[in-house]
């Protein structure tokens, strides 16, 4: 499925608007414990293991989107915001959430 930030796809023609689909992915706080755990893995300022845990949340808040526009018939997903929120109060309630969306739309595939 195609997916774009853009709000047309250039040199096709979109046939249906869908309307609006969303993913979402939250990162609990012992994921949070776990990555703290490993700080050796901070290097230059930068942690891999959560970049690794963001990128993977990234993933599944765009897999569960690309899955909402799918059940609805469509072959991309076009103006499409990624968005990250920290949650809760306190570092043992802390979260982190990662949310896609976008506008579901056909477009005709030659």
């Amino acid at each position: 499925m195609l997916v774009l930030t853009t709000p047309t796809i250039e040199g096709k023609r979109i046939v249906k608007y869908q309307g609006l689909v969303s993913g979402e992915a939250i990162l609990g706080a012992n994921i949070f414990k776990d990555i703290f755990a490993g700080i050796r893995d901070i290097v230059g300022g930068r942690s891999a293991a959560y970049e690794k845990e963001l990128r993977r949340a990234k993933e599944i808040a765009l897999d569960e989107m690309k899955e909402e526009a799918k059940a609805l018939g469509c072959n991309a997903v076009i103006g499409v915001d990624l968005d990250y929120e920290t949650l809760g109060v306190g570092q043992a309630g802390r979260m982190l959430m990662v949310s896609a969306s976008g506008t579901a739309i056909v477009y005709e595939e030659e």
